[in-house]
């Protein structure tokens, strides 16, 4: 199985690799379903490989806590054994018939004393009280588990955000080809009719001149323009699996904040990397408990059942023993090791706490800073707007004044260049919009697949973690839980971490100087 699924991997590369061959080579696209950003975002939820890595390693998360489980029930073993003695005795010596078997097998006296024996134990052993350190590491792995679904949370953000740039952006270059064709097709023209002019006197052979060095540049501007794109539709098919084919316009993105002091508040409920410190903090405190419970004393219930045999005739039932008793362990003296692990704990603990003010002005930061740029690519994309509408007014004003002789050549190619900066500043004004709005809701937590397309089929990694979560249960691991909780020592918050938190301040302040949308 392992050596088919890695022969269908090298295909699947393959056919990527050519895909993106082809786009680079040619700048056109081969074959796709991913036409719709909706489409793109289901593709790369499903096949990501980053998204995918990232939820492997979450699945082999969950195993953490069978393994911290496993703790609540009995450990069995079989031992087995066997020995050779000889003794050499100086004296005279005797035979003797140990097994009464008619047949002497131990020398006494002078001579040699010889014995082989086999032996095999079976032996169990079951917790009954830990002061709490079980129970303790099943609360640090279930919290790092919810602290992996929120790395997962935010790795998932990221892929989004990076297939909605990768798909505007093909968009974007793809439209701006566009222009630069047409740019070269009207100043083809424009050459055609500044060379009859000359022909006839009307023009100098500057203007023609002037003509052929624009369109020149515009033919560099074209080869720029193809360049970018096939970089663009590479870097489509590097996040989404598909080389890109005629992309349609981007829906509106879903639930983009107008308000600056709400936008806030989501992300300090619903960022991941907020949310995950705050899990981490609680896995922190979980294992001070832990190391604190090792000055406590524990009890566990063993039992062992062997038997023994001569080896020359191999009965293990000749001797046969059964032993069961309860055994209490109370450290006494453990050379620092238990006072260093209780303060390496708690001075983890208290990183944890810094870790999460740390969150809270990542947020902030975040927060506001993309907020600023939906504000300003907002205002950016109105001003390309009516650039445009200008420019297309003023180009055709000045063709037409051109042709009664009241403009010159360059004044036509100079505005004709004007129309064509302000169109490329609008497509670019349209994708900037669009990929701020996109950092914007990451930013807040609200960038997963299913908050971008609810039809895509989610991923639950809850369902992994109720199918491992009580591997190799037996039926009185709640029993032995339950009393290991009502002994464990009571988890002792983080010290040294600061006061109070100050978001509440920092957001205000950044409240009264966030621009505001127009």
């Amino acid at each position: 199985m392992g050596v088919l699924r890695d022969l269908v991997m090298l295909k699947r590369s393959r056919a990527l690799a050519s895909v993106a061959l082809v786009a680079l080579t040619t700048g056109m696209a081969a074959p796709a379903w991913a036409d719709t950003l909706r489409d793109a975002i289901a593709l790369a939820y499903r096949t990501n490989p980053t998204l995918l890595a990232q939820r492997a390693n979450q699945r082999a998360l969950d195993e953490t806590v069978p393994q911290a489980r496993a703790g609540l029930r009995p450990t069995v073993d079989v031992t087995g054994s066997t020995t050779y003695s000889r003794t050499d005795v100086r004296a005279g010596g005797e035979q003797i018939d140990t097994n009464n078997d008619g047949i002497p097998d131990t020398t006494v006296g002078e001579g040699v004393t010889e014995n082989d024996s086999v032996g095999v134990t079976l032996g169990v052993s079951q917790n009954l009280w830990t002061a709490g350190r079980i129970a303790s590491g099943i609360n640090a792995a279930e919290a790092n588990v919810l602290a992996g679904r929120e790395n997962l949370r935010e790795i998932e953000q990221q892929v989004m955000a990076s297939v909605i740039q990768a798909y505007v952006d093909v968009q974007r270059d793809m439209e701006i080809l566009t222009i630069r064709q047409d740019n070269l097709s009207v100043l083809q023209r424009q050459l055609e009719e500044s060379s009859a002019r000359f022909e006839v006197g009307e023009i100098t052979r500057t203007d023609v001149a002037q003509a052929e060095a624009r369109l020149a540049q515009s033919e560099s501007d074209l080869a720029n323009a193809q360049a970018q794109l096939s970089v663009s539709r590479a870097a489509y098919a590097a996040v989404i699996g598909q080389a890109p084919a005629d992309l349609e316009t981007p829906p509106a993105l879903p639930g983009v904040p107008g308000d600056f002091d709400a936008a806030m508040e989501v992300a300090l409920l619903e960022n991941p990397g907020l949310r995950a410190a705050d899990y981490q903090l609680q896995a922190a405190e979980a294992q001070v408990a832990q190391a604190r419970s090792e000055y406590l004393p524990s009890v566990r219930a063993t039992a062992s059942y062997g038997g023994s045999s001569d080896l020359s005739r191999f009965d293990l039932t000749d001797r046969t023993s059964f032993q069961a008793g309860l055994t209490l362990s109370v450290p006494i003296f453990t050379g620092g090791l238990n006072a260093s692990r209780v303060a390496q704990a708690r001075e983890q603990a208290n990183a944890a706490q810094i870790g999460v003010e740390g969150e809270r002005r990542s947020v902030l930061q975040n927060v506001s800073s993309a907020y600023a740029q939906v504000v300003s690519t907002a205002s950016t994309l109105q001003a390309s707007e009516e650039g445009v509408r200008a420019a297309t007014v003023a180009a055709e004003g000045v063709r037409a004044e051109a042709q009664v002789g009241l403009r010159t050549t360059l004044d036509v190619l100079n505005q004709e260049l004007e129309l064509r900066n302000s169109q490329v500043n609008l497509v670019s004004a349209r994708r900037n919009q669009y990929v701020a709005q996109a950092q914007l809701l990451a930013a807040m937590g609200r960038l997963e697949g299913p908050d971008l397309e609810p039809g895509v089929e989610l991923y639950d990694p809850q369902a992994n973690f109720d199918r491992v979560r009580n591997r190799g249960a037996l039926p009185w691991d709640g029993v032995v839980e339950t009393i290991d909780r009502l002994a464990a020592p009571p988890i002792v918050p983080a010290q040294d971490a600061p006061d109070a938190p100050i978001d509440q301040q920092l957001k205000g302040e950044i409240i009264q100087t966030a621009p505001q949308t127009p």
